[in-house]
Parts: C-alpha cells; structure tokens; sequence
C-alpha cells in the first residue's frame, strides 16, 4: 500500500489529469520510470486499465417501484453483498420504461438532532423541566435569525460552507421563507446568472420590486418578484394561462430539458391561454421568455423547504443548547479528523470548553458534563476500538480508576492492551491520576506487568494475606511510579495530534509568544494591508501546504498559518518557495516576512512571502544570544563538561552564548568566545533548562 500510495501522490492533482500528462509534466515520474523495474511494472499496467469502466454504480437511496413483476421492464444483478437486487438500466432508461422511481435521503444529521435532543431533554428531566420537541419549536426565534445573520453556521446544516457563509451574510436572512431562498439560491446556476444579486437588492431595498403582471404579485411576493422555485413556474402558468397542475408539471419539465419542438408548442398553448384570460400577447411572450430563463435555475421549493426545516432545527440547537449539539455533531464524524479540526475551532470560538477525553468521566462519544464543558469522546483516540471502551466504561460502574495501576488490574487487559493504554496516556485519557504523562508511559510497563500476574494469581486462587491477589498493589498510597523528567510542551502536544489528530491542551505557538513579541508586529487576527513596498513579520502555526503548478511549469505554495487568533493564507510565489521550500513542514512554527494587500479573488487579505525562518532562524536573525543562568549552589558534578556536552552537538550556529553565574559571594557574566557560536534550537533550550543548577534559559533580544 505505502508503494503505490507514494506514486499516486506523484499524479499532479489538475482537473483533467492523465497519465500520459502526469508522465510528461513530472520529471521525477520519467526517473523512476527508467530506473525502477516495480515502478515501471506498476505504471505499465495503470495505462492499460486508464479509462475502464472500473464498476457498476448503485444510487444509495434509489427504490424502483413496479407495477408487475420488475423482469417485465428491466434486467436485474445480485449488488457485491449478494442481498439486494439492482435495475441494470439507469435513472433515464427506468423512467422511460415506465418504470417509478423514489430517491430516499438518510441524513445524518437527522441523527444528529437526536442526539442533541436526547441529551438535552435528559437533563431537564433530572432538573423537573419541561423536555423540548423539536418538532414545534417557534420557526420565528430571534437569536436563531441573530446567530445565522453573523454567519456563525459551522455544522448547521447546507449553510456551513465559506461561500454560503458569504452568501448568508449578504442576505442577512430574517424569516424562515429567506432560509428555504438560501437553499434554493446557493446552486451555480443562480449564482452566476445575476439572480443572486437581485434577489439580495430586493430583499433589502436597495431595488424596486417589480412584477411582470399584478396578478403574479401573489406567487413571487415570497421571493420579491424573482421567479427561484419551479412551483413557481407552475404557478405562473396556472394563474395566467389556465394550465391544469398536470400540464404546468409538463411545461415545468420541458423547460427543464430544452427540447425546442416541445418549448414551441408550450408557448402557444401558454399565450393562447394568456390571451383568453386577458394577458396582452407580448406581454404573455415576455413572461414566458422569463419563466424560460429562470426555469433553467429554478430548485424544487417543497424539497428546499425540507431541507431549510433541518437547517433551522441545527441552528435552533446551536443556539440555545450549543454544547450537547456540538457534542452530538463531534460524535457523528469522529472518524473524520479534518472535521473534528474545524468544529472544535468552532467550539472555542463559542467560548465552549472542551476537556480531554478521560476515563473517568467520558465516553465512546462526546458528552456534556453539569457544568456544560465537553469531553472530548474515548471514541475519537485514534487505534482504541470500541471493545476496549466498553470495557473502560463497563467496569468503571465499580467506582471510578484509583490510578494507572488500578486501571490495568480492573480492566481486560487483552482488549486494553499496551497500545491502547499508550493511546489513552498520549491523549491526557489518564490526566485525572494525578502524574504527568511521561511518568504514566514509564510506569506502563510494570502496570501491565501486574495486572497479568494478578489475573494469574487469581486463575489459580493464589491470594495473599489479606484477602486479594497476591500480585499488584492499587491503593494510591502503596504504588511506585516510574520517575523521569517531564515531557516538553511541544512533545506533549505532538502525542495529542498523533492520538487525537489536532492540538487540544495547547497549541504548539504558545511556547513561543514571549519571543515572538519582541521581532513579530501582530497577532494573525491584527494584520492589516501595508504599504506598497513594506513589510510586516508574523508568525503561525503551518496547518496546511497547497502546492500549485504553474502555467510554465515551476511551483507555489500557499500556507495556511495559525496563531489561535486566526488563521491566514500566506503565498509563496516561485522564487521564494525555491529558497525556503525546505522550511515548509505541516506543524512547524514559521516566522514569515511579507506585504499584504487586499485580494479581490477570494474578498480577503493576503501575504505575499518575500522571508521565511523557523525559530532557531528568527533568534539567529533577530536575537543577540543566549543568556544561561547559574546558580553554584544546585550544581552537581563537573558541570563545565556537562554544558560543553550539552552545546557541542549545536555549534554550527551564529548565536553567541553567555553564562551569567552566581554563588553565595559573588555574580557575574562569562561571554563565551565566537568559538561557542551555536544554533540556538527548541531541542537544546530544552536540554539546558535541564542542568542541574541553571536556573533559567532565555534569548536575549533587543
């Protein structure tokens, strides 16, 4: 899997890509190619299967309804699970045999509500409240109109994403029908016909709403005489041309379909109907004309209705129950970390706490405690499986885990097994014993040990004198932990991503800020346009690398960066990402040099990069050495030797150092010569502050 995954990763990601234009754009593909027997074999055979049918499609929620046997219009296959009979004609040729077909939506976030309600309406039913239905709450909240005119809609349902968002806050939506607009309105058609715009003037007055014929006021008052839903259409033709609701559904599908025959003999049956009902034939041709141009965007009201409901249910819920709903969202796609990223940024956002996931107090999925923190969901730490949580949650009935030793002598250990007990220590799971997670790692070891000698000693009845097995003490007051020094922050912060898949405790710039003051001008969130020719340093967080390819061949990249102020785009152009493309690592804090200015593309700010550096670059830069500071009276041993073997491994830097050292007469400072020069890294900070007898550790700036 790792092979071919590292060459389909080769395949630049371009609409319209090909192998043979993969193969021709990419030098590093012709290498291999020439040089690598497997990658050759592997390549071969992919061109001789591009462009095959690769299987037979099966709609998720399509249901074929037959008036006799199904045999009688269309052929039949067994689907790969060998329990579900599947039409071999597709949605076309099903209805042209006459055949009735019905498209059945699973919506998870159906789901979603009921598990918000459900946790909801069990607290007030602990409290003595009256429980909410979900069903009748008021469709005219204010502070769900409030919540969706900031456009504070991450999770709720069709209205989360950066351009609805856009869209939500130019309409500024007041009543439910501006909702089921919303839906209807956000689809390619409407947004690039102009409609858009005239519907959003209309709504606030900034244009005259005009109808073709007075009689027409009645159907397009919802949508201020614009024509966005095909029951309009229908309505339209019924109202001035007398059409039945059969032949308005047939008009409804002709313009849909373009056929230019059918068109022609609908418009004049439409101004023949018009003109018997008093309608002036141009005019009748006019707004046929105009039912012809809207009906090719026109959406389906009664289903963007439907969804509108669901839409403002989830925005009901964020509103006045934030946390159980954003805990109920968290748990329906804890499987999805990129998901999981962005709604617990939403969450602090909202001034929602979230508190790691714990084995005393959590759950496979999030939950809600009293006081309406979240806790992060078992469920979501990445290689447990859902035996091992039973187990966890099963057990902890008893009373809740003493300690780590406690833990592993109640639990089954085969199903929570090293692994998993790594997982739940790196995810601060066991945080509420008490011990840092470096001491619970060290300790694994011997705690497993005893819980497999006790789960021994109690298969073959061995008890001590007290009464228990004989092996594995648990009482808090009887353990031994395994002592070693604390991991870093950034350590501590890494395990979470790799268990979790995002930083929860911390983020990893927070190590950083007091030297980031003294060079950088701004947080993330403060950056403003500078002057042409200026410049500006920031710092963040690198969340996200997009590589472009350029018309002649050479590369970009954007940067995502993350202060936990805000996040910002950062471009690097062509020669500046040849320079610092080294630099550029998912997770990494980088400090960026550049101008900003307006982009009108994407309607925000963005840098363009003239400087990249990491921090032990920026202190190089900026800094004017390290200061350690020493006290005579904690050191032990030959400690010159232990800083010259600290320092050794660094000294390829330009950072000078400098000892400044006490002892009980005297203080003063000792400026190492040019010699000592070092690269002033996280890694060697870190080891320093760890010397018996230094004090403190900074970076001097000016």
């Amino acid at each position: 899997y790792g092979f071919v995954d590292k060459v389909a990763k080769l395949i630049p990601f371009d609409i319209g890509i090909t192998l043979e234009k993969a193969f021709e754009q990419e030098a590093i593909i012709k290498e291999r190619y020439q040089s690598e027997d497997e990658f050759r074999d592997l390549w071969d055979l992919a061109v001789k299967l591009e462009g095959i049918t690769r299987h037979a499609g099966k709609h998720a929620g399509g249901v074929v309804i037959s008036p006799t046997l199904l045999t009688d219009f269309t052929p039949l296959y067994c689907d790969e699970s060998r329990d579900n009979l599947v039409c071999q004609f597709d949605k076309d040729d099903v209805e042209s045999v006459g055949l009735v077909k019905f498209d059945f939506l699973g919506l998870k976030t159906l789901t979603i509500i009921d598990w918000a309600v459900k946790t909801v309406n069990q607290k007030k039913m602990q409290e003595g409240k009256e429980i909410i239905d979900i069903t009748k709450i008021p469709l005219n909240d204010s502070l769900s109109y409030k919540l969706l005119q900031k456009a504070n809609t991450t999770a709720i349902f069709q209205l989360e994403s950066a351009g609805m968002k856009k869209l939500i806050k130019q309409l500024a939506p007041s009543r439910f029908e501006d909702i089921i607009a919303l839906v209807a309105l956000y689809r390619p058609g409407p947004l690039g016909s102009g409609m858009v715009e005239d519907f959003v003037n209309r709504k606030h007055g900034r244009a005259k709403v005009n109808y073709s014929h007075p009689q027409l006021e009645e159907c397009l008052q919802s949508t201020y005489g614009v024509i966005l839903y095909q029951e309009q259409v229908m309505q339209i033709a019924q109202i001035l041309a007398g059409y039945s609701l059969g032949g308005a559904d047939m008009l409804r599908r002709a313009m849909g379909k373009k056929k230019i025959e059918v068109m022609q003999q609908q418009r004049a049956t439409f101004s023949e109907g018009a003109a018997k009902g008093g309608v002036d034939i141009d005019l009748a041709n006019q707004i046929f004309d105009l039912m012809e141009k809207f009906a090719e965007y026109g959406f389906n009201k009664s289903h963007s209705a439907a969804y509108a409901l669901v839409s403002f249910q989830t925005a009901w819920l964020k509103t006045h129950y934030p946390a159980e709903f954003m805990a109920a969202v968290m748990s329906a796609d804890m499987d999805n970390t990129n998901k999981i990223v962005t709604f617990v940024d939403d969450c602090y956002a909202n001034s929602l706490k979230i508190i790691p996931p714990d084995v005393n107090r959590g759950h496979y999925r999030f939950t809600v405690l009293d006081d309406g923190d979240i806790v992060y969901g078992i469920g979501a730490i990445k290689g447990i499986g859902e035996g091992a949580i039973e187990s966890i949650v099963n057990e902890r009935e008893s009373g809740p885990y003493r300690n780590l030793y406690d833990f592993c002598n109640r639990v089954d250990i085969k199903k929570v097994n090293r692994r998993v007990l790594e997982a739940l220590v790196k995810s601060g799971a066991m945080d509420s014993f008490g011990q840092s997670r470096s001491v619970l790692i060290a300790s694994l070891d011997e705690a497993v040990h005893c819980a497999e000698q006790r789960t021994r000693d109690a298969a073959i009845g061995q008890n001590d004198l007290f009464g228990g097995p004989a092996s594995g003490a648990v009482g808090s007051s009887e353990i031994e932990y395994v002592q070693v020094r604390d991991w870093s922050q950034e350590h501590k912060l890494m395990c979470e991503k790799e268990t979790l898949g995002l930083f929860l405790t911390g983020h990893p710039i927070d190590s950083f800020l007091d030297e980031l003051k003294s060079f950088t001008h701004c947080r993330l969130k403060n950056i403003q346009p500078t002057a042409k020719g200026r410049s500006i340093i920031v710092a963040g967080l690198v969340m996200d690398i997009k590589m472009i390819r350029t018309k002649s061949g050479s590369h970009m990249a954007i940067l995502t960066l993350d202060d936990r102020t805000s996040r910002f785009d950062v471009m690097l152009y062509t020669e500046a990402y040849e320079e610092f493309s080294q630099l550029l690592v998912r997770d990494k804090v980088l400090v960026i040099e550049g101008e900003v200015s307006f982009d009108d593309y994407s309607d925000s700010l963005r840098m363009t990069v003239r400087k990249v550096m990491d921090m032990p670059g920026a202190r190089e830069r900026f800094g004017n050495g390290i200061e350690i500071e020493i006290d005579q009276q904690f050191i032990e041993g030959l400690f010159a030797d232990q800083l010259a073997s600290s320092l050794e491994p660094y000294r390829d830097g330009d950072c000078p150092v400098t000892v400044n050292y006490k002892n009980g007469k005297a203080q003063g400072l000792i400026k190492f010569s040019e010699n000592w020069n070092i690269s002033p890294t996280d890694d060697l900070l870190f080891r320093l502050k760890d010397l018996p007898g230094c004090k403190k550790v900074r970076v001097k700036y000016n």
